[in-house]
């Protein structure tokens, strides 16, 4: 993929797709019933087929769809973002979806999507292979630039998606959703944005401490972090057993810098995986007894939870542009471990710093997510943000002020980083529904009437509306 165009095709391409970068355009009249959807697609500037996949009752695209490197500075280059359209018919609503990370070329709906009975656009968010310009600028990785990739896409594609149209995503996708309406909040009519955390001040996160001293309940607590201080405990020998590992599998730590420092992170990245993963009721796959566990039950339960191949370089390497933006503009958490000796822990929570080639530079920005957080407390319109009760990343979420508008935050109990409006209790799950519905311009006559009624147009799919496709790991949202 990253396909690098002739400078002339690239400038010819730019020209014909800027002239739509404006402000959202009204839809243009539907096109007669010959065309093809394939067809009114790939008849935007910039946009080429990948691949279509079949799937009852929609058509499924994986595209490609040329943006500029630098939004302000057009003309200096484009790189090729990928996308997929789920498409279900043009007189529906759409809802336009990121996970924040790589797309997923398999059909997948969103929550709001089968809530709507709507159409799907997903993007691949920028930086994140193949979608990364050659030679990758990271300068060029950030929220403004991330928004403005999304409402250029918005632009091309409402003209053949007239209805309303919603955003939504979750973890990373849903502060990328977040954003999106902080920048350009003309474009959707609503927004429905999952787990996404709130780091508005980088240095500050004894909330997360806070969190960790109650949740759940105290015997699974006493559980997992007896494991934890375990697993550092036996440091020696566990680390030659890792140093096996790694070379069985031709694993490296050149970016972390040393084996001991990948070791300690995965351990100390257990306790968090857990709940952002797993629920109370998977506490009794926990060792009960971790001082008189053996070595091997103490190695496969942080290897499940956290896994020992992740800050490798090979682990960490798909997850550059992530760890690039946590130590530039969107924060990373810093938490303490009472139940562990200090003897035992050498490095604490390493920065976003340590899980990024030094090749790239890297300078934090304070007042990034200030200015979001702000934004949303004085302006959220037609908002929604969903919580899980045991999530580590709901500890710091947003926060509505006296000038948010028709916008909710709930939070779903019992439930971790996967919590989603289904899991809302019963009055909160109804009106979540209905102002989805609502927004989208679906809502049906009795659902006006009396929100309760509020229920998914469409029903589940098992296969479509499958969840949790992102790998898994616990210090990443």
């Amino acid at each position: 993929m990253r396909k690098a165009l002739r400078w002339l095709l690239a400038l010819t391409v730019l020209i014909g797709t800027l002239s739509t970068a404006g402000a959202a355009t009204a839809a243009e009249p539907a096109a007669t019933g010959t065309t093809d959807i394939k067809e009114r697609l790939l008849a935007i500037p910039g946009m080429s087929l990948i691949e279509e996949k079949p799937y009852t009752g929609y058509r499924f695209f994986v595209l490609n769809y040329t943006q500029p490197v630098d939004h302000r500075r057009p003309a200096k280059g484009t790189f090729q973002q990928r996308i997929t359209v789920l498409h279900k018919d043009t007189a529906r609503p759409t809802v336009f979806y990121t996970g924040g990370y790589s797309v997923s070329t398999t059909p997948r709906r969103a929550e709001p999507t089968q809530i709507v009975d709507g159409n799907q656009v997903s993007m691949e968010y920028r930086f994140f292979t193949p979608s990364r310009p050659e030679p990758a600028d990271w300068s060029k990785l950030d929220i403004w630039q991330a928004a403005s990739d999304q409402h250029r896409i918005f632009t091309a594609l409402k003209k053949i998606y007239g209805e309303n149209w919603l955003s939504t995503g979750g973890s990373k996708g849903g502060m990328t959703a977040t954003y999106y309406e902080r920048f350009y909040p003309k474009d959707m009519d609503g927004v429905v944005a999952y787990v996404a955390p709130n780091d508005v001040v980088n240095k500050e996160d004894s909330a997360y401490d806070r969190f960790f001293r109650t949740v759940g309940t105290q015997e699974c607590r006493d559980r997992l972090n007896g494991v934890q201080r375990e697993a550092l405990v036996r440091r020696a020998p566990l680390e030659k057993k890792y140093a096996a590992y790694a070379a069985e599998n031709g694993y490296t730590f050149d970016t972390i810098g040393s084996l001991d420092r990948a070791y300690e992170a995965v351990v100390l990245d257990y306790v968090w995986g857990f709940w952002q993963y797993s629920t109370v009721a998977d506490c009794q796959d926990i060792p009960a007894d971790a001082k008189n566990a053996t070595d091997d039950e103490i190695w496969n339960s942080v290897d499940t939870i956290s896994g020992f191949s992740f800050y490798t370089d090979q682990g960490l390497s798909p997850y550059t542009p992530y760890y690039y933006q946590a130590g530039t503009q969107l924060g990373a958490p810093t938490i303490h471990f009472p139940h562990i000796e200090k003897q035992y822990v050498r490095y604490g929570y390493q920065p976003p710093r340590n899980f990024v080639p030094r090749s790239i530079d890297m300078t934090f920005q304070p007042y990034a997510m200030r200015d979001v957080d702000t934004w949303v407390r004085h302006n959220a319109r037609q908002m929604l943000f969903v919580y899980g009760e045991n999530d580590p990343w709901g500890a710091e979420p947003f926060r509505l002020g006296k000038g948010a508008r028709d916008s909710y935050v709930f939070t779903a109990p019992g439930m971790n980083h996967g919590a989603n409006v289904a899991g809302l209790v019963a009055k909160e799950k109804a009106l979540a529904t209905a102002r989805i519905l609502e927004w989208a311009g679906v809502a049906p006559n009795a659902v006006q009437a009396n929100p309760a009624a509020a229920k998914p147009l469409a029903k589940f799919d098992a296969k479509l509306d499958k969840r949790d496709v992102e790998p898994r790991h616990a210090l990443r949202p």
